[in-house]
């Protein structure tokens, strides 16, 4: 790091491993409420009288919302100032929430979700922006990515147990009001203890039409992914809404290209480095869906666990994650290349994923499930974690935030497509199952047996496409981040930069 003797802003800022608790919280905070508003949802949905037609929107409107303003998000947190962006988005989300747990009907309940999807979208790249620009040095850049990279990893395993633990003892709101305190507490950190490096926003003006084509065109992803499961992928209104969204995309990348000041600066995403970085999460992100979502169904369905015990069951992943992140991410990121981490990491998920395609009706949890979480967590960990470094590492501070929002973005759009495309594979597999064989079984013991074989059959077709998508985000990972060791010889700062933007090298043209 580049230091100027003398120049206090230069300097480390000396409450910075305390701050991190802070961000590492809001993180936390903001990857819980991912899943652990699905274990409350059959509760909600019983008490406020919301028809099956309508429940989805719970989960739908939070992701729109997210979705569709990350890019903007992060837009304006280069714009105000990364720290005012986390705090007003930090006690926003906690009002929201608020709201959510209050809620009287089917209304208040569902602008509850889309106002917590706003400001998570304000929130989110402040967080990680934040971090980038106060980690500058190598080995302390890689143990606080390594911290981050654990909860966002394992955060949504974490929000199954809460939220199990919270719906079965005491009750769905409090799935929304868990989110206040630690929202509370993470924005008075912050505004005590955050110290955003001088000279890093970006006051150029506002790029509206880029701000307009990125929402409605990664609402109208999202909303088309989303909508395929439910309505198929042919139906004609799915067709349209992804047209539309791609036309959308389309033309917001052609304006970008022209504008003055873009939203989204192309450099961005044309680094080979942070363009392998954002397809391969992309990728990552739909596998992790597929287990969440398959083997809580396998887990409460199939064997009859509680959501609590489902919950718990999901921690072996968790202890993965954190020690692949903190302990072999960490220890190594500093000394080989990141893409000698990422795919490796990506690959040993694949092989924990593997195992779970062997799922049966009567597989043994300390047998199977168990050692192939372990890989599954050990695998993520240890390639979030130099993935998340990467992303923003390199980027001069007035792209901060832009760079931060698509890092969320490509896991919101991986979590879309993953959940439509694997579920509409899991449920073709299922109902080809049932034709095959349901003739077959005369007695009602048959008959349930069956459902619960069809199920198993659907779930780990699905699982196999999850393998394979892995093995993509391994390949990408490896022909595309090329990048040196952070550290590596490094080339000195960028031109005019600040603390922070120097870029680890060798790094060969492109």
């Amino acid at each position: 790091m580049s230091n100027t003797p003398g120049t206090a802003e230069t300097l480390p800022d000396p409450r910075r491993w305390k701050a991190l608790v802070f961000i590492a919280l809001a993180q936390l905070t903001v990857v819980l409420d991912a899943t652990i508003v699905n274990i409350a949802l059959p509760s909600a949905q019983r008490d406020l009288g919301i028809s099956d037609g309508n429940r989805q929107w719970v989960i739908t409107a939070y992701a729109l919302a997210f979705g569709g303003l990350l890019l903007f998000g992060g837009r304006l947190a280069d714009l105000w100032g990364r720290k005012r962006a986390f705090v007003v988005g930090l006690l926003g989300f906690a009002a929201a929430s608020a709201l959510g747990g209050a809620a009287t009907g089917e209304a208040t309940l569902l602008a509850s979700r889309a106002l917590q999807g706003v400001f998570g979208a304000l929130l989110a790249p402040a967080a990680l922006s934040l971090l980038a620009v106060t980690f500058t040095e190598a080995r302390e850049r890689a143990k606080a990515f390594g911290i981050y990279g654990a909860i966002a990893g394992g955060g949504g395993a974490v929000g199954l147990i809460l939220g199990g633990f919270l719906t079965e003892y005491l009750d769905w709101r409090w799935t929304f009001y868990v989110n206040v305190p630690f929202a509370i507490v993470a924005a008075t950190g912050a505004h005590l203890l955050v110290r955003e490096p001088a000279g890093g926003r970006n006051r150029s003006p506002l790029d509206v039409p880029g701000v307009a084509l990125s929402t409605l065109g990664l609402v109208a992803l999202v909303y088309g992914f989303t909508r395929a499961e439910s309505h198929g992928w042919t139906e004609t209104g799915t067709v349209a809404v992804l047209v539309a969204a791609v036309g959308l995309l389309a033309s917001f990348v052609a304006v970008e290209s022209s504008v003055r000041h873009p939203l989204l600066p192309l450099r961005v995403v044309t680094d080979r480095n942070r363009a392998g970085v954002y397809l391969s999460l992309g990728l990552a992100v739909i596998a992790m869906f597929g287990l969440f979502l398959f083997l809580t169904y396998y887990l409460q369905v199939v064997k009859g666990y509680s959501p609590l015990k489902t919950g718990f069951a999901f921690l072996p992943m968790v202890v993965g994650m954190v020690t692949g992140s903190t302990q072999i991410g960490t220890r190594l990121m500093v000394r080989v290349p990141p893409r000698l981490l990422m795919a490796p990491g990506f690959l040993t998920a694949a092989t924990g994923m593997l195992l779970l395609t062997r799922l049966e009706v009567g597989t043994s949890y300390a047998g199977l499930i168990l050692p192939a979480q372990l890989l599954l967590g050990l695998g993520m960990g240890t390639a979030f974690m130099p993935a998340m470094a990467l992303a923003t590492h390199g980027v001069q501070p007035r792209d901060a935030g832009v760079a931060s929002a698509m890092v969320n973005t490509s896991q919101q759009v991986g979590g879309a497509i993953g959940t439509a495309l694997l579920n509409t594979v899991a449920a073709s597999a299922t109902t080809a199952y049932l034709a095959a064989h349901a003739a077959s079984a005369t007695s009602p013991q048959a008959q349930r047996l069956v459902r619960l074989e069809a199920m198993v059959e659907g779930y780990t077709s699905a699982v196999w496409w999850a393998v394979g998508i892995l093995v993509a985000a391994a390949s990408i990972a490896l022909a595309l981040v090329n990048t040196g060791r952070p550290g590596s010889a490094p080339r000195g700062a960028v031109k005019g930069g600040a603390p922070g933007d120097e870029v680890p090298a060798p790094v060969p043209a492109h």
